[in-house]
């Protein structure tokens, strides 16, 4: 008899979309008056916010202003579903880590420029800021996992951040690197894990106009649990490439591979890029759920933005690049 035993990082095809278990989760919580508590606990509450000890210092530059050339062609998800369902790993490997993500400390945090650069830098995350061309964008996002959400992200374009780091001609990849701390971050612990959580993309994919580098979202600080104080954003690739909470930048030659790719590269690779006709080998792709509702959506080829990303690909044919 054939016992399989399922490691740790792995999900199982039924729980790529859990949408009963979380809407069952939400009911039960409001039937037992708990629905309040919950809130607080995933610092959703304007009231509780307000009174927090850590208080942002960046709050008062947002809202940013709308670049309309990013358009939607679906309703805006809904700001509590976009911040209380989510992947965070360092916060455990379920959707309900709001709560537990609070823990992280976001300031003092500085972000390093290093590797293939003029020269090593180590920079406050609220002067970076500060020193970007600031703009909100609407943007699709698509999980590997099959469920996707349309959200106006805040922050500045990973072409400044790179022309800020300024690094070499030499240089072929960015590399982005999660804090680590396993004190707070309990996920950390789990040492099957090759943390910290690293990922990374081509200078080409980075300094497209796409790419951003994100500080905020619906008009506000970006939450602990979607990626605070800073993320990035690819809306043309799956979701785990998109790194949260970024300490480290690293300019390099060489192709680097990424935490999803190190547990199991069959499944993760290096471009991720969307495609609805490639499945993933658990689940189809053809089709996505929008998060907070029955909706499915087909999905589209680079998640509908093939008009500004499909060119980075011609001769790379023979690539993963879907997967």
């Amino acid at each position: 008899m054939l016992i399989k035993r399922r490691r740790g990082w792995e999900m199982p095809e039924s729980s790529a979309t859990p949408e009963a278990v979380y809407l069952d989760r939400r009911t039960l919580l409001r039937a037992a008056g708990f629905g309040a508590l919950s809130a607080v606990a995933a610092g959703l509450v304007p009231e509780v916010r307000a009174q927090g000890v850590e208080a942002d210092p960046t709050a008062s530059l947002y809202p940013f202003q709308r670049n309309m050339r990013y358009r939607l062609d679906r309703p805006l998800s809904e700001e509590k579903d976009a911040t209380t369902f989510n992947n965070f790993y360092e916060f455990g490997s379920h959707k309900s880590i709001a709560g537990a993500a609070q823990a992280l400390k976001l300031r003092p945090w500085t972000v390093t420029f290093d590797g293939m650069v003029e020269k090593t830098m180590t920079v406050d995350i609220d002067d970076l800021l500060k020193q970007m061309p600031r703009e909100e964008r609407l943007y699709r996002f698509r999980c590997v996992e099959a469920w996707a959400m349309a959200v106006p992200w805040s922050g500045f374009p990973m072409k400044a951040m790179v022309d800020f780091a300024r690094p070499l001609s030499g240089a072929r990849y960015v590399v982005m690197q999660t804090f680590m701390d396993p004190k707070v971050a309990s996920g950390q612990r789990q040492t099957w894990y090759p943390w910290p959580y690293t990922d990374g993309l081509t200078i080409a994919e980075a300094t497209n106009e796409l790419a951003f580098m994100v500080t905020g979202i619906y008009g506000k600080p970006v939450p602990k649990q979607n990626g605070a104080p800073l993320r990035f954003v690819t809306p043309w690739k799956y979701g785990f490439k998109q790194v949260k909470s970024i300490v480290k930048v690293t300019f390099t030659d060489k192709r680097p591979v990424g935490y999803w790719e190190k547990l199991q590269s069959s499944e993760y690779g290096f471009w991720a890029n969307i495609n609805p006709q490639v499945p993933h080998p658990r689940w189809s792709q053809a089709s996505e759920r929008m998060l907070g509702t029955d909706e499915r959506r087909p999905t589209l080829l680079f998640n509908g933005y093939g008009e500004f990303v499909a060119d980075l690909y011609k001769g790379l044919e023979n690539e993963r690049l879907y997967a």
